[in-house]
C-alpha cells in the first residue's frame, strides 16, 4: 500500500483584502529557512517550499514541520497571520473545537 498523502498548508501571496503581497520574492525568502545550497544551486525542503497557485506565489508547508521544528512552524504561521495572508488547509489540521455549553461551566 502507498503512503497516505497528508494535507498541506498553503499560504497564498494575496492578502485578505485581495492585494498581492510584496516583496515579490517573499515565498523564496520564507522557504529559504529550510533550504540548502549545494553546487551553486538552492534546494528547497519538501517540508517548506515556494510554489505558484492561481498565478500567485505561495508557500506550501508540510504540517509535519510542526513535529520536527515547532518554532519555525509557528514563526511561519505567525508571519502569514500578521501580514493577513490567505492560509488554506490549516483548519483541517486543527483538532475539532468542542462547544462549551453554559451547563458545563
Amino acid at each position: 500500500m502507498g503512503k497516505e498523502k497528508k494535507p498541506k498548508i498553503v499560504i497564498h501571496g494575496v492578502t485578505e483584502e485581495g492585494k498581492t503581497f510584496r516583496p515579490s520574492d517573499w515565498a523564496e525568502r520564507v522557504s529559504g529557512n529550510l533550504s540548502t545550497f549545494k553546487n551553486h544551486r538552492i534546494y528547497y525542503s519538501p517540508m517548506l517550499r515556494p510554489s505558484y497557485e492561481g498565478g500567485n506565489r505561495c508557500v506550501v508547508l508540510d504540517p509535519q514541520l510542526k513535529e520536527t521544528n515547532p518554532e519555525l512552524y509557528q514563526h511561519i504561521l505567525n508571519f502569514a497571520k500578521s501580514n493577513k495572508l490567505k492560509i488554506c488547509g490549516e483548519e483541517e489540521l486543527l483538532p475539532e473545537k468542542k462547544e462549551v455549553r453554559q451547563d458545563d461551566l
